[in-house]
């Protein structure tokens, strides 16, 4: 499988121009910001592994990413998550669905712990989300692809924005390139995301700018502003985002326009967009519950 150089398409939004990375449009089973942070394991050999292990929540992107991956390398997949809603045990949709149809072993463990988790020698164990050091293989190559189109187009002020689980692209995004990174914690607060930085990268002077959402959000929470400006955004841009972290990026980004007056902007498109569909649904259900 061959990771493509992603496009870059101009929108107007917030009444400015902005750039967007199209890593939604990487490859159409392994794509986004996941695909990015597992390019590695893909492209190296490991002649002693036949499983990959991993863990987080029921519909987490990088679970179906992981699953993909170990289609791909002939791997078994062990996935565990805390919990299991009863709804979607019985009706599969999203991440989860086609993470089981491409093989994945689920196990379910109230009580589990993966930092006691001991990989065995024909495993490979990858961190929650994909914070993981091996991935800087894939965003460096992300990066040299933003820094040829910017020779290409002549641009000297560029700013790049994207909105963060973990934080392990823009911190990987930050090292390889000269400018500045801005980014927004989704999961958690910035004290949250300091803290995944420092797990891959002690000097704090080469962290990702953070900008707080002045609204404070829980993860996975459904606002109903978020899914407005979402449907705001696919209408004007044709561009269809994730309804997760996205809605939290792009507000924030309308939040501080005043940061990215000068220059140009390049909005990171991470994927994501299997997961809409459970989301929709969500959002769907709690429209009908507020009707009544």
């Amino acid at each position: 499988m061959t990771l493509t150089n992603s496009p870059i398409e101009q929108i107007t939004l917030f009444n400015r121009n902005i750039y967007i990375k199209r890593d939604d449009l990487l490859h159409k089973d392994f794509s986004g910001n996941k695909a990015r942070k597992f390019h590695y394991f893909l492209e190296n050999d490991f002649p002693n592994i036949d499983t990959v292990v991993s863990f987080g929540s029921n519909q987490s992107n990088a679970m179906y990413s992981l699953s993909v991956l170990a289609k791909i390398k002939n791997w078994k997949f062990k996935y565990f998550i805390n919990h299991l809603p009863s709804f979607l045990e019985e009706h599969p949709n999203g991440n989860y669905k086609y993470a089981l149809l491409n093989g994945m072993e689920l196990i379910v463990d109230e009580d589990f712990k993966m930092t006691k988790y001991e990989p065995k020698e024909n495993e490979l164990f990858i961190e929650e989300g994909g914070a993981v050091r091996e991935a800087s293989f894939g965003i460096e190559q992300l990066a040299n692809e933003i820094k040829e189109w910017k020779k290409e187009n002549n641009i000297q002020n560029l700013k790049i924005f994207l909105p963060s689980g973990t934080g392990t692209t823009a911190l990987f995004l930050q090292k390889f390139l000269d400018d500045v990174v801005f980014t927004t914690p989704c999961v958690g607060d910035s004290e949250y995301l300091l803290y995944q930085f420092s797990l891959l990268e002690k000097d704090s002077s080469k962290y990702p700018t953070i900008l707080n959402p002045k609204k404070k959000y829980h993860f996975g929470k459904l606002y109903s502003e978020h899914f407005i400006l979402w449907n705001e955004i696919k209408k004007s841009t044709h561009i269809e985002f994730d309804l997760l972290y996205d809605p939290i990026g792009w507000s924030t980004v309308q939040e501080h326009l005043e940061i990215f007056q000068d220059g140009e902007v390049l909005y990171i498109h991470q994927g994501g967009l299997l997961g809409n569909e459970t989301m929709i649904e969500r959002y769907e259900r709690k429209v009908s519950v507020l009707k009544k």
